[in-house]
């Protein structure tokens, strides 16, 4: 058929007005500027002077900050206490002050993630990285290597420090002034036990340090005394014993017991299990007894919160603990003595993080009561007794994992829809940052859009709740991305995220829609923040994939919408996200026309012996035919829609297998598929100039798919 020239003109001219709205969007940022401030983390608060530190990574250079009340009392000074100036891998982490404030412990690399495995080398030392534990005074002098472990506990006299390496209990001696210290200082271990050490707790005088023993398929509550070299076992049993917490008076040591379930496995719904307890030893004699005890039914499967402690030893002789009995994780309070638990924070929302205040009086947390796709701070005082939650911080950011200062001063790490997660203090009813001038000048936080909250129905008509970012232009009809974020037990907030991995994902989410794409951030079944029943969704994971409803109600709810071009539907995420992406491909690839798969798992038979090294599908044939059903390797015959896959080939999450399975499959099928592949990253890729990469090529993927 032949086109007259008009004609042709006239077509031409409809085609690039239709297009025009694409073709002249243009970033307002790159990519670089969306993710060049630094994440804050690992917020600490020092025993005296009201010092706070934290852990800020500015592409790729890990660094500690600390701040303290200004001399003339009006707000706070900060100052950066490392020098580290390369993006080599090298995480810090566990921070801890010596009692004096004057110095920090610190461990630098990454860890090994079992004896078995050499520490992460993602920048490619030629002779390996390793993890090692620094001390660094606030006097301005350099780092000072004191042994390679991880796990550091300062001792209350500021003496010596105890630490894990190689499974076994070490110590090392401190000084706190580097120009005093002992240059024969060396580390001793202390004990050689079977099993592997960790959750070191001093006891407050500083005669003994508590610690977890464990033996894998059960763990016991063990006490080293220091002036013997004498070890002690608390209470033993065939259970799994955890989180040792001292009284005051270092007499007594509470902990948890839980009883194993050998053949539990993650990724499928865990709602009740048999009831663990808390329970109450003896020090001297080693004899424990029972103090609590969960009920059946709902709360019997122990459920922690994201916090370094579980209890919490109260002035009061009270102990906090979180428990899910009414189906939401709250905190409650029993008397060491016994009773009955007294419920601290009841209503339909979930503590997340919780400290204690260095005095017992003071109890922090954050949670989303009453702003569900947030999270807020509140506090609980305890002088004879629990009293009810009292509101700290409000508004429309996220403020999370509060410490309590030596001062009573509450500090918070805060977020917003504008700025990622910063250390703050709360002044009045007021946060104000303590590291201001830490965020890049030319960091693009004005030109973000703030996402909006949205529910939407699954294809089995589970109310579902997601983050919508639209576009800066007015185009007609936009490309549109479904978000998948990992775990799959987490949630994304309306704000930039308070883990690395989510917060990185936030800021490529705000590039997206800076493209032009309208992105829907899906806060699916398996994840928290809704409650017990929505976690531990029926038939979700390897027991179902019953989350594919909610990938489906996601793409339906984007077509429905007169803003959306429902031919141009795309999907990405990593982890758990690069899962569902996958299985969006796989059984929806007429709705999903194309996907960016982090990482993501494939066959759920090959992914569950890496958390579940007792799984073994050849005894379990019905359970694995159920999880095979539930990969997106059962489904890759109906696999149309092109894919990029990226992978790490030293993750330890998700077997650099599961991509090498998938990548088969696909060529087999004629899939149109690309890789990006970095040899030695792993599975939270350590290297900032890697997760650049991921995205740009991500981006530029979806603009050759889904804008051409």
């Amino acid at each position: 058929m032949k086109i007259g020239k008009a004609n042709l003109i006239a077509a031409s001219l409809i085609a690039l007005t239709l297009a025009a709205p694409l073709l002249a969007q243009q970033p307002s940022f790159t990519l670089d500027q969306a993710l060049s401030a630094p994440f804050t983390s690992d917020l600490i608060a020092a025993p005296a002077k009201g010092r706070l530190a934290w852990q800020a990574n500015s592409k790729g250079r890990h660094n500690l900050w600390f701040a303290e009340p200004a001399p003339d009392g009006k707000g706070y000074v900060s100052r950066q206490i490392t020098q580290y100036s390369e993006d080599d891998g090298q995480e810090l982490n566990t921070p801890a002050w010596t009692p004096d404030a004057a110095s920090i412990v610190y461990v630098r690399g990454s860890g090994a993630q079992g004896d078995g495995h050499p520490v992460p080398n993602p920048a490619w030392f030629p002779m390996g990285a390793k993890q090692q534990i620094f001390i660094v005074s606030l006097d301005g002098t350099a780092p000072r290597l004191l042994a390679e472990g991880h796990s550091p506990a300062v001792a209350p006299d500021g003496k010596s420090v105890a630490y894990v390496s190689h499974s076994q209990l070490w110590s090392i001696r401190l000084d706190d002034h580097a120009d005093h210290a002992d240059p024969a200082a060396k580390p001793v271990q202390l004990l050689q036990t079977r099993g592997s050490a960790g959750q070191l707790r001093w006891s407050p005088n500083g005669a003994y340090l508590a610690f977890v023993s464990d033996r894998s398929d059960h763990s016991f509550i063990a006490v080293y005394t220091l002036a013997t070299g004498a070890v002690t076992y608390l209470d033993p049993s065939t259970d799994l014993d955890a989180q040792p917490t001292w009284s005051p008076d270092s007499t007594r040591i509470a902990f948890l017991r839980i009883p194993p379930d050998k053949d539990a496995l993650l990724f499928v719904a865990h709602r009740t299990a048999l009831p663990w307890s808390i329970r109450l030893a003896d020090v001297a004699t080693g004899k424990g007894h029972e103090i609590f005890r969960a009920a059946e039914g709902p709360g019997s499967a122990y459920r922690a919160t994201d916090s370094p402690d579980q209890l919490h030893w109260t002035l009061g002789d009270s102990i906090v603990f979180p428990w899910e009995r009414d189906g939401w994780l709250h905190l409650y309070a029993v008397r060491v003595t016994g009773g009955g638990p007294a419920p601290l924070t009841p209503g339909n929302f979930e503590v997340e993080h919780v400290s204690l205040s260095a005095n017992g009086n003071t109890l922090a947390f954050d949670s989303n009561q009453n702003d569900i796709d947030r999270r807020h701070v509140w506090r609980v005082f305890f002088h004879t007794g629990g009293s009810v939650a009292q509101a700290v911080t409000f508004g429309e950011g996220n403020e999370t994992q509060p410490v309590v200062a030596s001062d009573g001063s509450i500090a918070v790490l805060r977020s917003d829809t504008q700025f990622p997660i910063r250390p703050a203090i709360v002044t009045n009813g007021k946060l104000n940052d303590l590291a201001p001038d830490a965020i890049p000048d030319d960091f693009p936080g004005a030109k973000f859009v703030a996402p909006q909250q949205v529910t939407f129905p699954a294809a089995d008509g589970l109310e579902i709740h997601g983050q919508l970012f639209l576009p800066p232009n007015n185009a007609p009809r936009h490309p549109a991305l479904c978000f998948f974020h990992g775990g799959s037990q987490r949630q994304m907030l309306l704000g930039w995220h308070y883990m690395e991995y989510y917060s990185n994902a936030y800021g490529m989410n705000q590039y997206l829609a800076s493209l032009g794409y309208i992105v829907l951030s899906v806060n699916y079944r398996s994840g928290i923040g809704y409650g017990l029943n929505f976690r531990e969704a029926l038939n979700y994971g390897a027991s179902g994939a019953s989350e594919f409803n909610d990938v489906l109600g996601a793409a339906n709810y984007l077509k429905s919408r007169p803003d959306v071009d429902g031919s141009r539907i795309g999907s990405w995420g990593g982890s758990y996200g690069g899962y569902l992406t996958a299985l969006a491909l796989a059984r929806a690839s007429n709705l999903f026309a194309a996907g960016v798969d982090m990482h993501g798992v494939h066959d759920w038979n090959s992914e569950l012996p890496t958390f579940s090294p007792n799984y073994d599908p050849r005894d379990h044939a019905e359970t694995a035919r159920v999880a095979r059903e539930s990969s997106p390797i059962a489904s890759v015959s109906t696999w149309r829609s092109p894919v990029l896959l990226i992978h790490g080939d030293d993750d330890r999450n998700v077997p650099f297998a599961e991509t090498e399975l998938i990548v088969d499959a696909l060529r087999r099928q004629k899939v149109d598929f690309e890789e990006l592949i970095f040899p030695d990253e792993i599975h939270d890729f350590l290297l900032h100039r890697d997760w650049l990469r991921a995205y740009a090529a991500s981006a530029d993927f979806f603009s050759r798919k889904l804008k051409n």
